[in-house]
């Protein structure tokens, strides 16, 4: 069901993030729905910021916002029509997570809002649930019940699925599960990646602070710079056309540092689209000796093509197929990666909707994939050569598991746990392998493991 736009009145930012809404209300993916309708919009880019902002927030909150739906409200869920709730749930994220929005502001806009959408007299119903929210909060209380059940609880509180909470509470015990919660609840930063073949740190910074966007440097990273409070274009920042940077998460970027590609090598990358971290490992060697950047869709190994391409480089071959039966390819790397296609649960700030999506089952159907990938990855790999497999999760099935899974099937192959030298600030676990939690370590949530070949 879409949006219904007045056609005497241009539509406003709220108008249109109900657009967006109602289409991953559809199915559609948060990110799609929200770039496709800002294509439409044409928004400035207040509104364009604000219209991110609240398709984000709330589908990212949703849970909580219908526990307060349901407390507050007199019509149950089912009774609802799907655009009541939206307007409810905009509304309600409105007054408890943007305090710059002043509480009349919210609440007016939304009863406009289902006036405009064809509600009638539900927008009384509007008016009374967030004018109620907007008074017990008003007299210092929180009108959110949560339930007995501590996982629940979480869940409700934070906005995410028990069996995630259930996860985090089962790895890190109760206090640390709430900060991860309310970490993955941010907003992201952008990271950069100095292509120091092009440039230098010195030059982005100074480049970035003329057009008035502060970064600060990250330890560990000599070549990271991370930005604050950035919106806009990513294609708009300076140097993005002479290729003197790509975006690139902290944690990613210390795959490459645990990998090590040293120039001359001939280095495998198994799962290589967009690029990120195959053109990392081309400016790691200077851009001397041979980058495979392997993947099965066309589509998107056009966009390696096109990131080496802007960070003019030259060392990258592609090959299109799948990745699980490279023949050509066995025994050929000095180094090989294994970025696994994964649950990306390390990632969730990242994507409001992940946390809806994906299930237990659906993170249990990843596994034989990715033990696949790995196989493929050893019988690439020169006996004596390197093998990193990481991923973007902090399930233990698609991290733990998988490598236990391997040294069992491949007993010559055996951890290199890292030194301190070669990937600082990230200490490896009794095990050998790393996993970066991001309330600890503030970047995406990762898991790597360097093996070797016993020769």
């Amino acid at each position: 069901m879409a949006a219904t736009v007045p056609k005497t009145n241009p539509p406003t930012a709220r108008q249109w993030t109900l657009s967006a809404l109602l289409q991953v209300q559809g199915g559609a993916y948060a990110d799609v729905a929200l770039h496709r309708t800002l294509a439409q919009a044409k928004l400035s880019s207040q509104d364009a910021a604000l219209m991110t902002e609240l398709v984000y927030g709330t589908v990212r909150r949703q849970r909580t916002l219908d526990g307060l739906i349901s407390q507050l409200g007199t019509r149950s869920a089912e009774k609802q029509p799907p655009v009541l709730r939206l307007v409810l749930q905009m509304g309600l994220y409105q007054l408890r997570y943007l305090k710059s929005i002043p509480a009349s502001a919210a609440v007016n806009t939304s009863v406009d809002l289902a006036k405009a959408n064809g509600l009638g007299q539900l927008s009384k119903v509007v008016n009374g649930l967030l004018r109620q929210y907007e008074r017990l909060t008003a007299e210092g209380a929180d009108p959110l019940i949560l339930p007995e059940d501590p996982t629940a609880a979480l869940g409700v509180r934070h906005s995410y699925p028990d069996w995630i909470v259930d996860l985090w509470r089962q790895q890190l015990g109760d206090p640390e599960a709430d900060q991860l919660c309310q970490w993955f609840n941010q907003v992201p930063s952008l990271d950069l990646r100095v292509n120091r073949l092009q440039t230098t740190l010195e030059a982005v910074e100074q480049a970035l602070s003329t057009a008035g966007i502060a970064t600060e440097r990250l330890p560990g990273l000599p070549w990271a710079l991370r930005l604050s409070q950035h919106s806009g274009a990513i294609t708009d920042l300076p140097g993005y056309g002479e290729g003197w940077w790509a975006v690139q998460d902290a944690s990613a970027q210390r795959v490459g540092q645990l990998l090590n590609p040293q120039p001359g090598e001939t280095v495998i990358d198994l799962c290589a689209a967009p690029g990120g971290k195959a053109t990392h490992l081309a400016e790691m060697m200077g851009d001397q000796g041979t980058v495979w950047a392997c993947d099965r869709t066309a589509s998107r190994l056009k966009k390696v093509t096109a990131n080496a391409q802007r960070l003019q480089l030259h060392s990258i071959r592609t090959h299109l197929g799948n990745s699980t039966d490279l023949a050509h390819l066995h025994g050929q790397g000095d180094r090989v990666l294994v970025d696994a296609p994964c649950s990306g649960l390390g990632t969730l700030h990242r994507h409001a909707d992940a946390r809806w999506r994906q299930t237990p089952d659906s993170i249990q159907a990843l596994v034989p994939q990715q033990q696949a990938l790995l196989s493929e990855a050893a019988r690439c790999t020169k006996p004596g050569g390197t093998l990193v497999y990481a991923t973007c999760t902090l399930h233990p099935a698609e991290n733990e598991g998988v490598i236990q899974a391997f040294l069992q099937d491949y007993p010559q192959w055996h951890i290199q746990p890292p030194d301190a030298e070669s990937i600082p600030g990230l200490s490896p676990s009794p095990d050998g392998w790393i996993k970066v939690w991001p309330h600890r370590q503030n970047m995406d949530g990762f898991f790597m493991a360097c093996l070797r070949h016993r020769l």
